[in-house]
């Protein structure tokens, strides 16, 4: 334990002194609509999206897509799940989950990518073990771009985030392009105003 103890003294004393980030320009966006952006983004990754008033359509979007049958564990209280989990669920509990609901804090119209953060999750296997990911997100959390995504005060408050961008896939070098080959088979974005 002495020699762990004295290795981590030398690496800790050995860090070089901290600088402040770089300056990044921020560069003209595209013109056009956000969303309209955001959903041909999410399109060419494979992802779908669908429109919703309320969180009861949100429950008879997921039953007509997956069956009276499929297993819901949900991560936000708007959207009852049929599978209850909290920060102490553990990730093995989730393995036979068919479909993960979350909440996205905003969307990057220039990728169609998600922001998530152990606080959407609520358990961080559940976007990652699930078959299928069904992702609220407020039409009015849109950003332009990957650069105004980074300025938000969101990743200061996160222990980690991730930026998902459709389905899980895998290509060979042949094109055969696989969806769901390490992770959700399918990820719809599901249009819906913040309560």
């Amino acid at each position: 334990m002495a020699d762990r103890e004295a290795f981590l003294a030398r690496v800790r004393a050995a860090q070089p002194a901290h600088e402040p980030l770089p300056e990044v320009p921020l560069f003209a966006a595209p013109a056009g609509d956000l969303r309209e952006r955001f959903a041909a983004a999410l399109e060419l990754m494979g992802g779908g999206e669908a429109r919703a008033q309320s969180a009861a359509d949100v429950r008879a979007l997921i039953v007509q897509r997956f069956g009276d049958e499929a297993r819901i564990a949900s991560a936000t209280p708007e959207v009852q799940g049929t599978r209850g989990i909290d920060a102490a669920t553990k990730a093995v509990s989730l393995e036979d989950v068919d479909v993960g609901v979350v909440r996205a804090r905003f969307g990057v119209a220039e990728t169609g990518s998600l922001w998530l953060s152990e606080r959407e999750y609520v358990v961080n296997a559940l976007g990652y073990i699930a078959q299928h990911l069904v992702v609220l997100l407020d039409p009015g959390q849109l950003v332009a771009g990957l650069q105004d995504a980074y300025r938000r005060d969101d990743f200061r408050g996160a222990r980690y985030a991730a930026l998902v961008t459709g389905p899980s896939a895998t290509a060979d070098i042949e094109g055969v392009l696989i969806r769901g080959a390490q992770g959700v088979r399918s990820l719809t974005v599901v249009w819906l105003p913040a309560p």
